[in-house]
């Protein structure tokens, strides 16, 4: 007598039929994580502060066949948030990637700095997943919350005093969010990479005694390109994800297995 065996399937890697919100969406990234969700077939809002740079990116997006929209939007404006998404919504993925940083010694961050880093970092964050969450409720959708932390979320750095703040707290709000928000079907996860080359790291990483200082914290010997960022977002947002929330996805190349 022969047995047959039934095989299980992977899950999907497609996001056909969902709408995806991507933060921070105009440049390096941000438009990086759209563009990785728009080719899995979302229907992504990319949102940024530069009309210029938003409306360019999603025009790119749609002139290779995929659906985008330019979203101008400030997401330390907890209104303006509130009202986008729920005019565009419900989000069946967000992902949380507007941010910045201004790296100092200690006695040089002012209050301004302060301020600026929890302001976009964090609170922003916090609101913005607050939003998401929100809509995917009324709705009665299940929906992933994919959260831009960073390898500073989980270690310390010279000079990053405030951002490794914003970074670890993002950490702990994402935790926590997982926890509450799992009974509805929403996962929470963030995702923590090393140094990437973008327009916002482009400047520090042109400096020799940086970018070696840099490489020599990194176990496979290179900083990060936005590709390296695409599929862990997909993953994450994707049903092959689907008992994965409250976690971090380390994307950055062993710096903190150290």
């Amino acid at each position: 007598m022969t047995h047959s065996a039934t095989l299980p399937r992977t899950p999907s890697l497609r996001l056909d039929g969902r709408r995806a919100l991507v933060t921070g969406a105009g440049r390096g990234l941000g438009l990086a994580c759209a563009a990785a969700l728009a080719e899995a077939g979302a229907e992504v809002w990319l949102a940024a502060r530069s009309a210029v740079e938003v409306e360019a990116a999603a025009a790119e997006l749609r002139a290779r066949g995929d659906r985008a929209h330019a979203l101008l939007l400030d997401v330390t404006d907890t209104a303006a948030v509130d009202k986008a998404v729920a005019e565009h919504g419900p989000f069946q993925v967000l992902v949380n990637n507007a941010g910045t940083n201004r790296p100092k010694p200690l006695e040089e961050v002012t209050e301004d700095d302060v301020d600026t880093l929890l302001a976009l970092n964090t609170k922003a964050a916090f609101f913005v997943a607050r939003a998401v969450a929100s809509g995917l409720k009324k709705a009665g959708l299940p929906g992933s919350i994919v959260q831009m932390s960073s390898q500073m979320g989980h270690v310390g750095g010279v000079n990053r005093s405030i951002y490794c703040t914003t970074k670890h707290a993002l950490e702990g709000m994402s935790k926590a969010l997982a926890l509450e928000l799992g009974p509805q079907g929403i996962r929470v996860n963030t995702i923590c990479p090393t140094f990437i080359e973008t327009p916002m790291t482009h400047d520090w990483l042109a400096t020799p005694a940086f970018r070696d200082q840099v490489l020599g914290k990194i176990a496979l010997g290179r900083v990060g390109r936005v590709e390296d960022v695409m599929g862990a977002v997909l993953f994450l947002a994707c049903d092959a994800s689907a008992l994965v929330t409250g976690s971090a996805l380390m994307v950055d190349g062993g710096w903190t297995a150290a």
